[in-house]
């Protein structure tokens, strides 16, 4: 499709029915339903089918910080200020366990791609990781000195990150349990983190109102986006790796178009913070959440070419994350080291200016 006949995203639906601010929202895999945290210490689920109510599932004793459907969308986990996670059965009777598995408020949850663990991040300035079955834990990583926002599994498994108030943004190897590298250009706190979907970057948001990506295999700085005017609250990768959401204090979203490293869209719908936002596992959606108590639903439009090859790719059978991401990667690289070798035929030819002034 050519890129003049793609559409702009459009809001696609509102839900109404929390009675705080929103905190967390995920796209369970088949896009039937969609999962919202809110300060109300509730969780809702969704049903993008018209006309079906939503379920309101409570048990948290505070508010609910984060929410995620597992790989399967069997299950959906949620933690809590009240220092648990629960994991519930996206159904009619709301079904949960629950464990204790910090000592402080637990502000992320997040799956690994297999569904087989939780990693788990907190203010106690400790990341987890859990058996999804029977909760039991298995090891705790500890070298944060400030609360943990947010940490993720990398889409192999093998790589863990988190996002600190330390200023930090750390990567830990699940294997060894060792911190293999500290990204420290933050110049706030880390308020989220994630992986590209190919495994090769991760980007983070932060309270200096900026969003970075860095190459995790060469631990190098790729981009740089100063585009929100006020915190940027979480941030969310498009399956084809080629976009970027993000969500900000400002009240909007805003999309980044990776290969070009730029910002294409501005979003206005929440009155005040906009405070998540996350693409469904297909793209072609994307929920956002703010301080307004309200969860908005909005169609993707200008990605249709990308996603469409996606979705192609996962019906085949073969692996999404070959050559697709290995480009927008290599394309980025490219980019920067075109701008480092400007930088330096600049500063040459500064040199040259400086020695023929002299002689």
């Amino acid at each position: 499709m050519a890129a003049g006949c793609l559409e702009d995203p459009s809001l696609e639906r509102h839900f109404k029915g929390h009675r705080d601010a929103i905190t967390s929202v995920d796209f369970s895999l088949n896009k039937k339903q969609l999962a919202s945290g809110s300060m109300d210490s509730c969780l809702m689920i969704w049903s993008m089918r018209p006309q079906m109510r939503a379920y309101r599932f409570v048990g948290h004793k505070d508010a609910v910080m984060c929410v995620q459907f597992s790989p399967s969308g069997n299950l959906v986990a949620s933690g809590s200020r009240d220092k648990t996670v629960r994991l519930w059965v996206p159904s009619v009777k709301g079904e949960s366990t629950v464990f204790k598995a910090h000592t402080a408020t637990v502000r992320s949850v997040h799956f690994s791609s297999d569904g087989q663990s939780l990693v788990t991040a907190s203010d106690d300035k400790t990341v987890k990781v859990w058996t999804v079955h029977r909760q039991k834990f298995l090891f705790s990583l500890s070298q944060h000195i400030n609360w943990v926002r947010c940490a993720r599994f990398s889409p192999d498994g093998r790589l863990i990150v988190s996002a600190s108030d330390d200023k930090t943004v750390k990567l830990w190897d699940k294997t060894s349990r060792e911190c293999i590298h500290s990204f420290c250009e933050h110049g706030g706190f880390v308020n989220h983190v994630d992986f590209h979907p190919g495994g090769t970057c991760i980007a983070a948001a932060g309270t200096d109102n900026t969003v970075k990506v860095w190459d995790v295999r060469m631990n190098r700085l790729l981009q740089h986006y100063q585009v929100h005017s006020a915190v940027v609250n979480s941030l969310s990768f498009h399956p084809s790796g080629n976009y970027l959401v993000t969500a900000s204090n400002d009240s909007t979203l805003k999309i980044l178009d990776l290969l070009e490293g730029r910002l294409l869209y501005t979003l206005h719908g929440h009155q005040g913070p906009a405070t998540c936002v996350a693409f469904s596992r297909a793209g072609d959606l994307f929920a956002s959440g703010g301080s307004d108590e309200q969860v908005m639903v909005w169609k993707t439009n200008f990605d249709a070419a990308d996603y469409g090859d996606v979705l192609k790719t996962q019906k085949s059978g073969t692996s999404v994350d070959g050559t697709h991401h290995t480009l927008t990667v290599s394309i980025l690289e490219q980019r920067l080291t075109l701008t480092e070798d400007k930088l330096k035929e600049c500063l040459e030819n500064q040199q040259k200016i400086i020695q023929n002034k002299k002689s």
